[in-house]
């Protein structure tokens, strides 16, 4: 059942239609067992929450920090919060201490709601340097807390504060005042080139974005929406708020790492994703294919090559295959392209839909060919995840990131960025007057920083206009675009293109090092470590030779002309990784100054 209402309200709503019917599929901290709530065990849970919560004393619209890894008790405090009108602020459980700090002391966080012992101990740490938090509390409860800590709290013993419901009158009174202006979360932004920014956002934009997908997105009641990606951002807590407003089931992952597992052992029919989970999908099944005979390499190259013809040049274009196609496709759909949907999960599938980065053709095209609905998407923190979405009832181009919600004005400027504007679209920064003027056009429209433009109502994006760069010679390169066709090769993990005021594009590049190893003992290539390895010419050569291919459709001057090998991960330790996993290019360049200068030596 379709519902849109206030946040504070949702589950409850969905418990009166759905009452006992399984909702939320989720493993305990570290457990190895899936468990489930209804939606009545939910709404319940939900209200001692807020109960808990009102007896803390926290105040509406007050701000409250939720640093964890997903799992069912981050939903129990976002809607329990939401509840009394209080604000969440969710952190990425990878954060650091010192963001921590920064966003703790900008939001004036008195609550702060922790998962297991890493977060729990950076939050303890900064405990000190952050004047206006009183309390942490645990989700996991086999959490070793400090001897010297006398502020924590398990999330047990906090529902016992909600047992009873004693305010409930209050809660219900508060749900009764509650506005569409109110704040529901404020999200702070990966931050790639310094502080983040913390985006506000209200119950009315997710109204507008709800209502919006709804009309756009094919998912309802009969689906089983597994979340992987972390709540704390934008994409997939928008994607599991429109799961629970149409009564779908909810399977929290808790562990990115084992997301391939959860998919085998709980079969979902959605999930959000973004485009390196795919990559990973790709590379792993071309890998097997690569080493399977000469007869079954061509028999699945063939199939792909019908699954291309069917989805991509008929059904896609909105056009209807031809008999024979589609009967040579339907056959090896059931048959090769299940039993590969099937090592993956994938039994029943659906919609995936696929956001937060460039897209490579080759493996949209392929995910497409197997039969799985990757429904491309593009959206920001400050859109509340979607301003575009392929429509499958719709023509779809590869390559595009789908049309425009209806709730969403897209405006090309002249210089070509793209304008937003809409009730989905952020008011501005929390904290922030000095950015929120800037942000926005004279007229209110949202400068994205990106730039595309609109064709035959699709919109197609081009570049990032802070990471376009220009060479010495005075070209411009965008180096995202670049990255995601490298990223689709088997032996590339991580890559950061280098081009801004230089003579010519060159990249720092992390292997794979699983395939690369496999790679040298298969050609007898003698190494005792990753430096070694990275080092060698014969491997240099190789990856030399797949690059050399891969760039084939790139201008000459967007090709690169050197590369150096890493041996080690970017890391958001060092700094070069937001918690989004993208790439600080300034920090980059910084920490591997010494390796980007020899490769522009003469």
């Amino acid at each position: 059942m379709k519902v849109n209402c206030h946040l504070s309200v949702l589950v409850h709503e969905q418990a009166k239609q759905y009452g006992d019917r399984e909702e939320i599929i989720y493993k305990d901290f570290g457990g190895s067992e899936w468990k489930s709530l209804s939606w009545n065990q939910l709404s319940a849970t939900v209200k001692q929450v807020s109960n808990a919560l009102l007896n803390l004393g926290v105040k509406v619209q007050e701000n409250i920090g939720i640093f964890s890894n997903n799992s069912v008790q981050y939903l129990f405090c976002d809607f329990g919060a939401w509840g009394i009108r209080a604000v969440t602020i969710p952190f990425y459980a990878t954060s650091s201490e010192q963001q921590i700090q920064f966003m703790v002391n900008d939001a004036s966080v008195r609550f702060l709601f922790v998962g297991e012992q890493d977060q729990y101990d950076k939050a303890h740490r900064i405990f000190a340097l952050c004047p206006t938090l009183e309390r942490i509390i645990i989700f996991d409860k086999t959490v070793r807390i400090s001897s010297h800590d006398p502020n924590a709290l398990y999330f047990d013993d906090f529902l016992k504060l909600g047992e009873g419901l004693p305010r409930q009158t209050e809660v219900e009174k508060l749900q009764a005042e509650a506005s569409m202006d109110d704040l529901a979360n404020i999200l702070y932004t990966s931050g790639t080139t310094g502080d983040s920014k913390g985006v506000m956002l209200s119950h009315g934009q997710y109204y507008a974005a709800l209502k919006g997908n709804q009309k756009a997105v094919t998912v309802d009641e009969n689906d089983r929406v597994l979340n992987f990606l972390p709540f704390a951002h934008i994409f997939e807590k928008g994607w599991a708020l429109l799961g629970m407003s149409v009564g779908a089931k909810m399977i929290v992952n808790t562990y990115p790492q084992e997301v391939q597992q959860s998919m085998r052992e709980t079969h979902p029919t959605s999930m959000s994703a973004v485009p390196r989970f795919w990559e990973k999908v790709y590379t792993g099944v071309m890998e097997k294919i690569d080493n399977a005979g000469a007869l079954q390499r061509k028999i699945f190259h063939n199939a792909l090559a019908v699954g291309r013809k069917h989805n991509i040049e008929y059904v896609s274009r909105g056009k209807r295959p031809p008999l024979m196609l589609h009967l040579e496709y339907e056959a090896i759909n059931k048959t090769l392209f299940s039993m590969v949907r099937k090592e993956l999960g994938l039994t029943n599938p659906n919609i995936f839909p696929t956001a937060g980065a460039t897209v490579s053709a080759h493996v949209e095209e392929f995910v497409h060919s197997i039969g799985l609905n990757m429904v491309v998407g593009y959206g920001l923190t400050e859109s509340l995840a979607t301003v575009s979405c392929d429509r499958l009832d719709e023509v779809f181009t590869i390559g595009s990131v789908g049309r425009p919600l209806d709730v969403v004005d897209v405006k090309i400027s002249e210089d070509g960025e793209v304008l937003l504007k809409g009730k989905s679209i952020t008011k501005g920064y929390y904290n922030r007057p000095d950015l929120n003027e800037s942000t926005f056009t004279p007229d209110g429209y949202f400068r994205t920083g990106d730039c595309g433009y609109i064709k035959d109502g699709e919109l197609y994006l081009t570049e990032r206009i802070k990471d376009l760069f220009k060479t010495s010679n005075g070209k411009y390169i965008a180096p995202q675009m670049i990255e995601s066709l490298m990223l689709v090769d088997k032996y590339i993990d991580q890559i950061a293109i280098i081009a801004d005021e230089r003579k010519f594009v060159s990249a720092l590049i992390i292997p794979e090092y699983r395939y690369l190893e496999e790679y040298a003992r298969k050609h007898e290539i003698p190494f005792k470590n990753r430096e070694e390895l990275c080092a060698n010419p014969k491997v240099n050569a190789m990856i030399g030779a797949r690059i050399e291919t891969l760039q084939q459709p790139l201008a000459h001057y967007e090709q690169i002309k050197r590369f150096t090998l890493i041996p080690h991960h970017f890391s958001m330790e060092n700094g070069e990784l937001t918690n989004t996993l993208k790439l600080k290019r300034r920090v980059i360049n910084e920490n591997y100054r010494a390796e980007i200068d020899k490769m522009y030596e003469e």
